[in-house]
């Protein structure tokens, strides 16, 4: 009877699952509520109420319903959506820099460091945090025979970060150090 229960113990084991990948195709997959207890979850509560997004949860169905006048979503992937990429990052003259908007955005963190750091394979410390519109400024000048590298990231409501980017190889680039 031990040795039965033993094994039937093991069995119930969950194992970590990796998704497929190759440098020419990813297959990528976000959950944003993980089956009730999202990491850092926002509970809402006060002396008469308490919500928690077990309580409110996602959607029954896939789809939200949808007319010319009105959206409805069955969870909060639609007003939460997790962080993307930035693209499109500029300069307009020597210190204003601007890039496309990102849907989810709530605010957008810029990276910086020299040139002469990026063969090391970081991605610049934290220069501006918490900028409100797809915009900032630099009026610093790089040292003589070096320049600055810039990266933007975009940070959704719920203070989730979004990527540095993908490397060659297809995999996504991590942050050791994010801006605070």
């Amino acid at each position: 009877m031990r040795r039965s229960a033993l094994v039937l113990a093991v069995g119930l084991i969950a194992l970590p699952v990796l998704a497929q990948e190759s440098p020419s195709y990813k297959l990528k997959e976000s959950v944003f509520n993980a089956g009730g207890h999202p990491k850092d979850g926002v509970v809402l509560a006060s002396a008469s109420f308490r919500v928690t997004l077990d309580s409110a949860g996602e959607g029954v169905v896939a789809v939200g319903v949808v007319s010319v006048s009105f959206h409805m979503d069955g969870s909060f992937m639609g007003g939460y959506p997790p962080p993307g990429e930035v693209y499109d990052f500029l300069f307009s003259d020597k210190t204003t820099m601007a890039w496309d908007s990102e849907k989810s955005t709530g605010t957008y963190n810029v990276y910086r460091d020299l040139m002469s750091n990026l063969s090391g394979g970081g991605f610049g410390t934290c220069f501006a945090q918490g900028l409100t519109q797809p915009a900032g400024s630099d009026p610093n000048t790089p040292p003589v025979n070096n320049g600055w590298f810039y990266l933007v990231t975009a940070e959704n409501r719920l203070r989730e970060e979004g990527t540095n980017g993908f490397r060659s190889s297809g995999a996504e680039r991590g942050n050791p150090a994010p801006c605070p």
